[in-house]
């Protein structure tokens, strides 16, 4: 069917046409929010290349977690700024660590809200790296039991799904063993399953206090040329037990979301990294273009590439505008 008989201009005439036949539709549901908690009381620490993005202290943590509570969005996955670290990363299995203290407060107040949290050893490590170092270089099989610790004292302090980023190979299944042997087999785990050694990392690693003391992570994160590879690594997680797979960053991964959605039977989540969050601020600051509706476009195309849920710092200005609330 060929112009004149055929005129795709005739669905697109009003907004209420369009909206009609609009093929993708963003919720709030579909957010996570990732928070940064730290040690202390009335600790708000801005991070600089993130703007409206803090380290809190847990009394803190409780009025922003209302907040997104009340914006409708579901869940929030945290980060934790340990008040030591050491070549093991002691405080991220520690009982009193920051992120089981945060998880308790949060539940005690806000029980409700899901609570996902980050399992990696990068933030809590004097080294900056995933895991233990022997040789100069991560070692893989010893820093499973580490993770596998980390998520357990996660999920007795009341977490409701663990998501492993540290991509050593076998962590899942680890996790998934620990989990079970200790009567959580219904504890879902969220695993960076293709998470790529990406420069978009950046002003993460400014609001983690994670960047590595020596060398990189390449030889653990994925080489961003490849495409094949995150079919193998999401294949591993899944047969490893992972229950929902997340590919990181998302907006310049949109093709490896989408190869994942059509190849796996799994919600697929998505990270809107923050080097992402970041150039949209920069250039809306800068007056180069409306960041409200950047936003916006880049949310819907991490939707549209085939995301189930989407891990972002828009998180909540998105919601205000999908809720009508400013």
């Amino acid at each position: 069917m060929l112009f004149p008989d055929y005129r795709p201009r005739r669905l697109r005439k009003n907004e209420r046409l369009r909206s009609m036949i609009r093929e993708t539709t963003l919720s709030v549901d579909d957010f996570i929010y990732p928070l940064f908690v730290t040690h202390g009381k009335g600790v708000k620490k801005p991070i600089q290349a993130m703007p409206g993005i803090s380290q809190l202290s847990t009394d803190l943590l409780i009025g922003e977690i209302k907040e997104i509570n009340n914006l409708g969005i579901p869940a929030v996955l945290l980060f934790g700024i340990p008040e030591k670290k050491d070549e093991r990363g002691s405080e991220a299995y520690a009982k009193e660590g920051i992120i089981q203290r945060a998880i308790r407060e949060i539940k005690n107040n806000v029980p409700e809200i899901i609570v996902i949290t980050d399992v990696c050893l990068c933030e809590y490590t004097s080294h900056g790296h995933c895991g233990i170092i022997k040789d100069g270089d991560v070692d893989n099989d010893s820093t499973l039991e580490l993770l596998a610790r980390m998520a357990l004292s996660h999920v007795e302090a009341g977490a409701d799904m663990v998501a492993p980023s540290d991509m050593m190979d076998g962590r899942v299944a680890e996790i998934r063993e620990y989990l079970d042997g200790n009567g959580y087999e219904n504890i879902p785990i969220m695993s960076y399953a293709a998470k790529y050694a990406s420069s978009f990392y950046g002003p993460f690693r400014e609001a983690a206090g994670s960047s590595p003391q020596f060398g990189d992570r390449k030889s653990y994160q994925m080489d961003p040329a490849n495409s094949n590879e995150a079919i193998r690594e999401v294949s591993l997680d899944v047969e490893e037990g992972a229950d929902i797979i997340m590919v990181k960053p998302a907006i310049a991964y949109l093709d490896i979301i989408s190869r994942i959605k059509e190849e796996f039977d799994l919600p697929v989540a998505a990270y809107n990294v923050s080097g992402e969050y970041a150039m949209v601020k920069a250039a809306d600051k800068l007056g180069f273009f409306d960041g409200e509706k950047v936003m916006m476009e880049c949310l819907l195309s991490i939707k549209r590439a085939g995301a189930d849920l989407i891990v972002t710092y828009f998180a909540k200005e998105a919601a205000r505008i999908l809720g009508g609330k400013r």
